[in-house]
């Protein structure tokens, strides 16, 4: 697992271009202020049965990045979702979509960054991918490399840092 206490703009001073960072105003609705691990990805459209049923699996603290299609239209990831996020020992989540609970999940320890809110919950029907590179925000994330996230932004790199 990634050290979740480097922060990401000394990344950035140390490691410059080598680096991608998160081109998007995405806003963090946890109560984990930073988090970092190897990625894990799910691609949806306004859809979470996918997200659901991997975020039910061991994180064995990953970072599950959801390419939603920045779709704001149905939240991805609710209070419900964020609960086996620290049950199921994830390291956090980045939605390129919608949220939903954002009173509930201020107050869990969840790392937690997304493009913004709607109180409808997404649909169930079990439609997209996982474990394949997703590309948003001007980042390409791929599987197993590693997602460092805090307060100044997010940032990717095919390696760890320690």
């Amino acid at each position: 697992m990634a050290d979740e206490s480097i922060s990401t703009a000394n990344l950035c001073d140390r490691w410059g271009d080598e680096l991608a960072i998160v081109e998007l105003p995405l806003q963090r609705y946890g109560g984990r202020p930073a988090f970092a691990g190897p990625i894990a990805t799910c691609k949806v459209f306004e859809d979470n049965a996918l997200v659901r049923s991997t975020l039910e699996q061991p994180g064995q603290g990953r970072v599950l990045v959801v390419d939603g299609g920045g779709s704001l239209r149905r939240a991805l990831v609710g209070d419900q979702l964020a609960a086996l996020v620290t049950r199921n020992d994830w390291a956090g989540v980045v939605v390129y979509g919608a949220v939903r609970d954002t009173a509930q999940l201020a107050d869990m320890d969840v790392g937690l960054f997304a493009l913004g809110t709607h109180p409808r919950r997404g649909e169930r029907r079990g439609e997209g991918a996982r474990d394949l590179p997703v590309t948003f925000g001007g980042v390409r994330f791929v599987p197993g490399h590693y997602l460092y996230a805090d307060g100044d932004g997010i940032v990717v790199s095919a390696f760890a840092f320690s």
